[in-house]
């Protein structure tokens, strides 16, 4: 199992993402956790001499309200007055990515928590022992609810799934110091955005396919084009695509395609440009010391901001649901091109036997319902409008929304995709094309070949939920065909 060190400064949205499934052990770095330490001790000696939100204060509108001296039950208060989350229960792998947002978060040294809380989430995470977590809460202005039920947990108030660690006792600032991020948010963000690098890579991967079954034309690919108008995502897409359809002889049908073929690379290439923006800001967010109030230890003071509100990852995952719709749309019409005997040569709906027959007439049904779904999900959420706290929190971005919607969208680009490749794979058969072996497009072709050759008319729903288990293969075989997006 791959280990990943914690160090507050340098954990990317991929890490995230492996943590939460599982797949890694997480570790502390020394220098990181002396780092918290030493912001831990300024907290508690900016909060002798002056008053600190949260610490010596109330919260929200409350922040007028001094708690008295010697109210040492202050932050269990507020835990318990927090822990209101409604709904469903969050998903395992989403709570796995809180913890580990949050803990190197915690030793970036900006929240002035003790260290053994720090240390006693990362032993929750290793351990796979979770806080229960529920879904609503949160509209982007810190996950109050979902980390107040941590911490309750972690005081031993609550019961972890698994073998957690024993209670561990918080200070006098330490529950709005744990409470003061969008570490869930963050975290099922970086779940959403590993999904979508997955489906996009596959989305090239499949309208190559098609590509070949269709007879399109690679003109549209060529390096000339896209330096004439270099965006980085057009390049890089394009670049993919003459790597896929490297070593095939394909003789274009016509001097020019519709766009579903000829503007793949402009619609995959913003999503990939969508896709490296979204991963700048969650890189950002995820080894942010962005509490309030944050501790400065080198300057012995505490500063009260506005770092909490997430209305930069709000726009990112948006413009990156927006992007996915895109792509979602264009392999629509690519399954739409499959049904046409002008553009492949076969009956409509890629039938065969009986006169009549429906061949897979149906997969467009079930395709466009997805896509309504993905067309849901992209309407932004930051439309929205909510004003709390008696008028102190006057704006919220809708964060923990929008990142909901995008693995709604996630989710539904996947069947849309899969119902893609179960039209590609079957034109190909009913042409007796297959690509040449050894190629890119070749061993694609292979990967595919697991789905069922029956052409006679049946159900297609298993067809598409196993072409949809075989697209992260697919996806992770396309994609090293080409640099990343960083690397054009």
């Amino acid at each position: 199992m791959q280990r990943i060190e914690l160090t507050g400064r340098a954990m990317r949205p991929a890490e995230v993402a492996q943590l939460g499934v599982g797949d890694a052990w997480a570790d502390i770095a020394p220098e990181s956790l002396a780092r918290a330490q030493a912001a831990a001790q300024a907290a508690d000696r900016v909060a002798a001499r002056q008053p600190v939100y949260g610490r010596t204060t109330g919260v929200g509108a409350n922040r007028t309200q001094a708690v008295q001296s010697g109210d040492e039950d202050h932050g269990l208060r507020l835990l318990r007055s927090h822990a209101g989350g409604i709904g469903v229960p969050v998903a395992g792998p989403a709570i796995r990515t809180m913890l580990a947002v949050r803990a190197n978060q915690l030793l970036a040294g900006g929240a002035g928590l003790s260290t053994v809380v720090i240390e006693a989430i990362v032993t929750a995470l290793n351990a796979n022992a979770l806080p229960a977590i529920h879904e609503y809460g949160a509209v982007g202005t810190a996950d109050l609810t979902a980390l107040a039920e941590l911490g309750l947990t972690l005081l031993g108030e609550a019961p972890w799934t698994g073998a957690g660690p024993r209670p561990v006792p918080f200070g006098p600032g330490d529950a709005l110091a744990l409470m003061s991020s969008s570490a869930l948010t963050i975290g099922q963000a970086c779940l959403a955005w590993s999904e979508a690098t997955r489906w996009l890579n596959a989305a090239h991967a499949v309208a190559a396919l098609t590509f070949i079954a269709v007879d399109g034309s690679a003109e549209p690919y060529a390096q000339t084009v896209h330096e004439r108008k270099p965006h980085l995502g057009s390049m890089t897409s394009a670049r993919l695509l003459r790597a896929l359809l490297d070593g095939q002889s394909v003789k274009s049908a016509r001097i020019q395609d519709p766009y579903a073929i000829r503007c793949v690379p402009q619609i995959h290439g913003a999503a990939l440009t969508a896709l490296d923006d979204a991963e700048r800001v969650l890189a950002v967010e995820i080894n942010a010391a962005a509490e309030n109030p944050l501790v400065s230890a080198a300057e012995d003071a505490v500063f009260h901001h506005g770092g909490s509100h997430q209305v930069y990852l709000t726009q990112a995952v948006e413009a990156l649901n927006l992007a996915l719709l895109a792509v979602g749309q264009l392999s629509l019409a690519r399954i739409n091109l499959l049904f046409q005997p002008e553009f492949t040569g076969l009956r409509p709906f890629l039938a065969d036997g009986e006169a009549a027959s429906s061949g897979v007439m149906i997969l467009e049904n079930a395709a466009h319902a997805a896509l309504a779904d993905l067309r849901n999900a992209a309407v932004p959420a930051s439309l929205g409008h909510a004003v709390l706290s008696r008028g102190v929190e006057d704006h919220s971005p809708f964060t923990s929304q929008a990142v909901r919607q995008a693995d709604r969208a996630g989710a539904a680009l996947r069947l849309i995709l899969a119902s893609e490749l179960v039209a590609a794979m079957r034109a190909l058969r009913l042409r007796g094309y297959v690509p040449m072996e050894g190629t890119p497009l070749g061993t694609l072709y292979a990967l595919a070949a697991p789905l069922d050759p029956t052409t006679t008319d049946r159900s297609t729903t298993a067809d598409v939920h196993e072409a949809a288990d075989l697209l992260p293969t697919i996806g992770a075989q396309a994609a090293r065909s080409v640099p990343s997006i960083a690397d054009v």
